[in-house]
């Protein structure tokens, strides 16, 4: 879903992680994990949401009088109760990795979509704004970042973004499924670019067993774009994960994590910035930005710096404007300016409610007449 093609990272168990049930012939069939939990809120829901895209979503084609139209439906279970269909003119790929069911079609509204384990990571159209923010939220807030890592990414679009700071030196990327860099590479050549900057470094393999061998204090900054909290991707929202990065980060160096919708999981926004306010001893702050394509059309960030130089993220303190070529280097920025910056700390009066702790991001932008 929410975010991004690496938003299918770290499924491993997710194709092996089923449990037998009967489909009343008394063959046995597999239940896929987030089926059951669904199953578990709503028990006279079968669970039957992996009709033939798994996750979440089904498709359903049906034939017009001049062609076949596709519909692809959303059924989550984060975020139940809810639909959201777009028209698919062409499907162009669609094959099982070795971790999830990775498809891509051409939509009528929005460009091609990547499509994995049903959840919908990108949108040719409105994939700028979930790029650009989680990257130059965190990157435009301390100065001069050197060393990077990505943790999922695999479309390529967060490397392209931080591509545009000439500080940077070094890139670690971390995704687990390789094919979705190939076809990310095939089919999404404008996000997939950020793999030709040769300051990349891609690593295949396990994000979690990475940041475990990291370097202490290695990395000005981590960006991760991750999946959404469901089966095995539980562990990326839970206090030994957010501990290997607080580890793998220098005095002041800051995290920027996928972090869900305000809209829909202000209890699971409150759970990670309590964990993380144990664990970072910085400045722990929640932004938000507009993505049509994700569930209530916006998508969290969660932002977190380590003990050391103080980083207010609120008010960038390396603005991406004074940056030269970093506005049109390979692509055009078309979201992120420092204004959306700070008002991307702005929050809605029942967020401040529900969710506790962000007190210190609101008394910053108290400092800030924003015209």
């Amino acid at each position: 879903m929410e975010d991004g093609a690496g938003r299918g990272l770290e499924r491993q168990m997710s194709m092996d992680g089923k449990v037998n049930s009967s489909n009343g012939s008394g063959k046995a069939i597999s239940i896929p994990s987030c089926c059951l939990k669904a199953k578990l809120s709503d028990p006279e829901t079968d669970a039957k949401c992996h009709s033939t895209v798994v996750s979440g979503w089904f498709s359903e084609p049906h034939s017009s009088s001049n062609e076949t139209v596709k519909k692809v439906y959303f059924n989550n279970p984060m975020w139940p109760g809810e639909t959201h269909s777009l028209k698919v003119e062409k499907v162009l790929f669609k094959e099982k990795s070795k971790y999830q069911e990775v498809l891509v079609f051409q939509s009528s509204a929005y460009g091609r979509v990547l499509v994995l384990d049903g959840i919908v990571q990108l949108t040719e159209k409105d994939e700028c704004a979930y790029q650009e923010m989680i990257t130059h939220l965190p990157l435009c807030s301390i100065e001069s970042p050197q060393n990077v890592l990505v943790v999922g990414g695999g479309d390529g679009g967060v490397l392209r973004e931080i591509a545009r700071h000439s500080s940077v030196k070094s890139i670690d990327i971390c995704e687990i499924d390789q094919m979705v860099i190939d076809v990310s590479k095939k089919f999404f050549p404008e996000l997939a670019l950020g793999f030709e900057d040769p300051r990349v470094h891609l690593h295949v393999g396990d994000a979690i067993e990475f940041l475990r061998h990291a370097p202490k204090g290695k990395y000005d900054a981590v960006i991760v774009d991750s999946s959404d909290p469901v089966g095995p991707a539980q562990e990326l929202v839970e206090r030994p994960f957010f501990e290997t990065i607080a580890r793998a980060l220098r005095p002041g160096g800051v995290l920027c994590n996928m972090a869900e919708s305000m809209w829909l999981h202000t209890h699971l926004i409150q759970d990670m910035i309590s964990i993380c306010r144990e664990i970072f001893k910085g400045s722990v702050c929640y932004a938000w930005a507009s993505v049509p394509t994700y569930p209530s059309g916006v998508i969290g960030f969660l932002l977190c710096s380590t003990d050391g130089p103080s980083v207010d993220f609120v008010n960038p303190i390396n603005p991406i404007e004074k940056m030269g070529d970093a506005l049109e280097y390979r692509r055009r920025l078309k979201f992120y300016n420092s204004e959306m910056h700070r008002a991307a700390f702005s929050l809605p009066s029942f967020v401040k409610r529900e969710v506790e702790a962000l007190r210190d991001c609101s008394n910053s932008l108290k400092k800030v007449d924003i015209q």
